[in-house]
């Protein structure tokens, strides 16, 4: 009994030493606010998603800590603004994807002194910006559709591939607003406050 013991205090070191804790990093929120609002002669604005995730490869948005939804709800909650007394403004985000594949690397002798990415993800988001009048008529639209693909190198720790994933997130949502804005000029001006 008491060898069983003595060998328990000696092997609880060594198993904790294998435990390696990963920190969690906090990432900054991806934001609008200090963007200027874009103003609608509308009474309310609305976010609709007819985006399903499917929570299955390839896909992997669901796994990040900011999906790209989020992000573009986020953005339609700081650009988006009412200023009129009637109509509607309904965002609907059509896809907000984002897919892992798998990248053929070196192998042998020389995949061993090189370092390579092992995956690249592909993201997408798409909307459309819907002006209704009280009854439910269109009165006008604008699209926005964004897409970004990088690598990630392989590597990389869990907090690198969050802060990869977070980056991407935001650059494609950052292109999504400037389509957006450009799309909502050109198209819903005469809207516009």
């Amino acid at each position: 009994m008491v060898r069983l013991l003595l060998i328990a205090v000696l092997l609880v070191p060594v198993l904790t030493a294998c435990e390696s804790a990963v920190r969690p990093q906090k990432l900054p929120d991806i934001t609008f606010a200090h963007m200027p609002a874009l103003s609608l002669n509308v009474a309310a604005v609305e976010v609709d998603s007819k985006y399903r995730p499917p929570i299955a490869p390839p896909n992997v948005e669901h796994l990040f800590s900011t999906t790209p939804e989020t992000a573009i709800r986020r953005w339609a909650a700081d650009r988006l603004k009412p200023g009129g007394t009637t109509g509607v403004a309904r965002l609907t985000i059509l896809n907000a994807s984002v897919t892992e594949a798998e990248l053929e690397r070196t192998t042998g002798v020389l995949g061993a002194f090189r370092t390579e990415p092992s995956e690249q993800y592909a993201g997408v988001v798409e909307a459309t910006l819907e002006l209704l009048d009280d009854s439910g008529r269109r009165m006008g639209f604008a699209t926005a559709q964004a897409r970004r693909s990088r690598g990630v190198i392989e590597n990389a720790t869990l907090n690198e591939r969050e802060l990869f994933w977070h980056e991407l997130t935001e650059a494609l949502v950052r292109d999504f607003d400037a389509q957006m804005e450009r799309n909502i000029r050109d198209h819903l001006g005469g809207w516009l406050q």
